[in-house]
């Protein structure tokens, strides 16, 4: 069964230093010959931290001014995930899966799907349904809030027709990195985050793309952070005991 793993608060430098350490080890389980699928480490944030990736333009998204940053307490650090530029705080949930796909008989786009069904059906058992996006991977939910104008960075893809058109919101986003096919970093779910800070950042760099939460869904109906780690980590089990999909048709 995956280990459940809570890291409380903690800083982006400390929480990826334990996720280098997990990852060591279930390497050295499957070089010994006792594989396992892995381990789930929960952790929120704190200090709020804005994380780039190494791609070449997700600077250019960093749209802050350094006395922006300070006011708003945010940090900035490079990441070498995947994906573009995100925010990480309180009140937002971090995944991060050290899970040995080797073990699942899955690659890097059956494990994306694989996220984004854990993170749809965590939110399904609170009421909310969570989409997917062609071409912007994360999880969406339409939302009435009219979305942030668009800037000159690269455009998002193209929106599905009908009544949903411009209404969708990220409330997750979505960037890993697999090493020896064993994954880290994960997924980042808005519950109760300051979406404020969002402002500061073209999030995943995709411009004219609204951002929402739980809490802005739900109001005080919003589950607490403890009840969403416990879906979660349900619902991850679940999809990490499943028998393998083939790779034929992920």
């Amino acid at each position: 069964m995956l280990e459940v793993i809570e890291l409380g608060q903690m800083d982006h430098a400390a929480a990826f230093e334990v996720q280098r350490q997990h990852h060591a080890r279930v390497l050295e389980l499957r070089d010994a010959g006792t594989p396992e699928v892995g381990r789930l480490l929960f952790v929120e944030h704190v200090p709020p931290v804005i994380t780039v990736s190494r791609r070449p333009d997700a600077r250019e998204h960093l749209t802050a001014t350094p006395e922006m940053l300070a006011r708003a307490g945010v940090e900035v650090c490079e990441t070498d995930r995947g994906g573009d530029i995100t925010y990480h705080g309180p009140g937002q949930l971090v995944a991060y899966p050290i899970i040995d796909l080797n073990t699942l008989g899955l690659n890097l786009h059956a494990y994306m799907r694989l996220l984004e069904d854990v993170v749809i059906a965590t939110l399904a058992r609170f009421g909310v349904e969570g989409k997917r996006e062609s071409g912007a991977t994360g999880v969406w939910v339409v939302s009435e809030a009219s979305p942030p104008p668009a800037s000159k960075t690269r455009p998002p893809p193209p929106l599905g027709a009908g009544e949903e058109a411009g209404r969708l919101s990220k409330i997750c986003a979505m960037g890993v990195r697999i090493r020896r096919w064993v994954t880290m970093h994960g997924l980042a779910l808005n519950i109760t985050t300051n979406l404020e800070h969002f402002d500061l950042i073209v999030p995943c760099g995709l411009a004219g793309r609204g951002v929402t939460s739980l809490r802005q869904l739900l109001g005080e109906d919003c589950p607490s952070m403890d009840e969403v780690k416990r879906v979660m980590a349900g619902e991850f089990r679940r999809a990490t005991a499943a028998p393998p999909p083939s790779l034929e048709d992920s």
